[in-house]
């Protein structure tokens, strides 16, 4: 089985970082000598927060099973609470962060490979850094070798051919090879923030869900034109 996943991040509120870790975010833009060019540099610092497991934290994680093509997405909740999708092929399942990545990392050490869109620059470390941080040890370890493809196809790096060609985003691949796009449902990953500030939790966990879907379908893709 090949598990397919994806997760969504969101970063800390800035002003609970302790007064050092604040320095350091934000040391390169206080150098900007124009006044208004070091508040548009100290925002985007602080809006880039969502993309370090250091000052941010996982609230969704969706999965798919290849050999089933049944998806689960499991999103923060204080709550247990689940449902699924009008299609019944996506669960929802609502959890603490802790149990999300406690519950993905028993489903990982199922996988005989798990696929990603970036994962080996993002997802991955981001989810094993991110487990360390709440002592939970992940029970496998996907990054030992970028070139191979038996446990880890990150297709952002294939179809790169790892870093060769010019990188786009999930949504100029799928728009290119004919794939729905997570995008035309509204939403993309710039709007997690807005979405879950304004407690939209499940807007987001249906968003992660369409994200897998998408890698899912340009897997199908590289695997069957690309992978030679």
């Amino acid at each position: 089985m090949k598990l397919v996943f994806d997760i969504e991040t969101v970063g800390f509120d800035f002003d609970t970082l302790e007064e050092s870790q604040q320095e350091f975010i934000l040391r390169y833009a206080d150098k900007e000598p124009d006044e208004d060019l070091r508040e548009q540099k100290r925002d985007e610092a602080i809006r880039f927060l969502s993309l370090y497991p250091l000052t941010a934290k996982v609230v969704a994680i969706g999965m798919l099973n290849t050999d089933t093509e049944h998806s689960m997405v499991l999103y923060e909740g204080s709550e247990a609470e689940e449902w699924e999708s009008e299609e019944r092929d996506v669960k929802y399942c609502s959890y603490s962060e802790a149990e999300m990545l406690q519950h993905f990392w028993q489903y990982a050490k199922k996988a005989e490979t798990v696929v990603t869109f970036n994962g080996r620059n993002f997802d991955i470390p981001f989810i094993m850094i991110r487990s360390a941080t709440l002592k939970i040890k992940p029970t496998r370890n996907f990054l030992k070798n970028r070139y191979d493809s038996r446990s880890h196809v990150d297709l952002l790096e294939k179809l790169t051919f790892h870093g060769i060609t010019k990188k786009f985003n999930l949504d100029f691949y799928c728009k290119s090879f004919g794939i729905e796009s997570p995008k035309s449902h509204g939403v993309s990953g710039m709007d997690v923030k807005e979405l879950y500030s304004a407690g939209k939790i499940k807007e987001i966990a249906t968003y992660c869900g369409h994200d897998v879907k998408a890698t899912y379908e340009l897997y199908k893709i590289w695997d069957g034109y690309l992978n030679l």
